[in-house]
């Protein structure tokens, strides 16, 4: 049992959310979906049978989604990173989950999706090209950046 579960607080959109982030990973799937009853919806102020929580999986990552109102947004301060071994796979990453999303907080693989939840689309050797000696190289390229170009960042990392 994965013992840490990421809980995303919703107004009224976990049920939408999870399908989308469900349709952007190849193996992900909605695992089961809670429903107010009566006494959730009049304490909640949400609809009876809307969903309350949907529990879904992303590459075997548990999250859990909450229609919980309009009282906490989601923002920044907590990010999900996404590690690709390809370009193909930063493109199919960034690509759906930026769908929609707010392009201005589109910068160094960083993009914010259409329910305001960054992202971090990073090819998996980011972390050793950021180290050594020319991690200043890397870094001046990934400032140049939206979505991350893994050929640039290998140019910057071995020149």
């Amino acid at each position: 049992m994965q013992r840490i579960t990421p809980f995303l607080w919703f107004n009224n959109q976990a049920e939408e959310a999870a399908s989308y982030y469900v349709s952007a990973f190849k193996n992900a799937r909605v695992v089961t979906i809670a429903r107010y009853g009566k006494e959730g919806a009049a304490a909640s102020g949400q609809i009876e049978g809307s969903a309350m929580t949907v529990a879904f999986e992303l590459d075997g990552q548990k999250f859990v989604a909450l229609n919980g109102g309009p009282h906490f947004k989601i923002n920044e301060a907590v990010s999900f990173v996404v590690n690709c071994e390809s370009q193909d796979e930063i493109d199919h990453y960034w690509d759906n989950l930026a769908a929609g999303g707010d392009r201005a907080a589109q910068r160094c693989g960083w993009l914010k999706d259409k329910f305001g939840v960054s992202w971090q689309i990073v090819p998996t050797n980011l972390p050793q090209w950021m180290t050594g000696g020319n991690a200043g190289k890397v870094m001046q390229a990934l400032l140049q950046m939206g979505k991350l170009d893994i050929a640039t960042l290998q140019r910057a990392h071995n020149s």
